[in-house]
């Protein structure tokens, strides 16, 4: 799409909510939502690991992009204080939805993370999380810039976003694969790692530490049947192999850095 606006990623995630699908049970019942956690963690093992979800007990936490609130849920359950900015009013009222059935705590703020500081009136936390989120933005700098004002000394950020040097670009670049499961996404950016280390370090970030994970092995049209049918190739390669290839050819770089 050329030029996108923000109404444009508004309107590709009001239409279709990240992870929606993860589940065949009743939408919006306990059921749904357990299954819904459990596929992402069981195709991505890495978000829970990276999370550090008992870390963050009695602490202030900000997810930028909550989407339907997978991790937001598990933050709650693990005693944070936990607040969910999200652009998508489809995908907040969702995971409000979430929390109320779950009888968690939560607050949840409609908003452009571009913008984040601009909804909490001098408020800091002390974790700011966003995974796969500000690589779809208009210009990153500025969600890292509201970032950078949403933090006190000491606050923890981990942000995920897209690495263009992985399997999953390669694939893109071909023709053979798309950034999201959901075909037209308006805007899907990729960073080197350098590129990323230079965006954070531009926004005052410190201690960056970054790292690759997570190539999808499964045949795509058997995993929407909820069957993990890996491809051959990834069936047939030894662990330590999958293991190297996500390492350095991962399509999410983990980010963690400090304020």
């Amino acid at each position: 799409m050329n030029n996108p606006t923000i109404e444009d990623v508004k309107k590709f995630w009001d239409n279709r909510p990240c992870n929606i699908r993860h589940s065949n049970a009743p939408f919006g019942t306990k059921e749904y939502f357990n299954e819904v956690e459990a596929r992402r963690y069981f195709v991505e093992p890495h978000i829970p690991i990276f999370c550090e979800f008992k870390k963050w007990t009695n602490r202030k936490v900000l997810e930028i992009g909550c989407g339907i609130g997978t991790e937001g849920l598990n933050f709650s359950r693990s005693g944070a204080n936990y607040t969910g900015l999200e652009l998508s009013s489809e995908s907040l009222k969702i995971a409000e939805q979430r929390f109320s059935l779950f009888q968690l705590p939560g607050r949840f703020i409609l908003g452009d993370a571009e913008e984040a500081d601009h909804y909490f009136s001098g408020e800091t936390f002390d974790l700011i999380y966003s995974f796969g989120v500000i690589h779809h933005t208009l210009d990153i700098k500025n969600a890292l810039r509201s970032m950078k004002a949403l933090s006190h000394d000491g606050t923890q950020i981990k942000v995920m976003i897209y690495a263009k040097n992985s399997y999953k670009q390669a694939l893109i670049d071909e023709g053979l694969e798309q950034p999201e499961a959901q075909h037209g996404c308006p805007i899907a950016n990729t960073y080197t790692v350098s590129e990323a280390e230079a965006l954070f370090e531009a926004a005052g970030f410190k201690n960056i530490q970054i790292r690759q994970d997570h190539i999808f092995p499964y045949e795509v049209e058997a995993y929407k049947n909820f069957q993990y049918k890996k491809h051959p190739w990834f069936e047939s390669m030894p662990s330590a192999v999958y293991e190297a290839l996500k390492k350095n050819f991962g399509w999410h770089l983990l980010i963690d850095a400090t304020s």
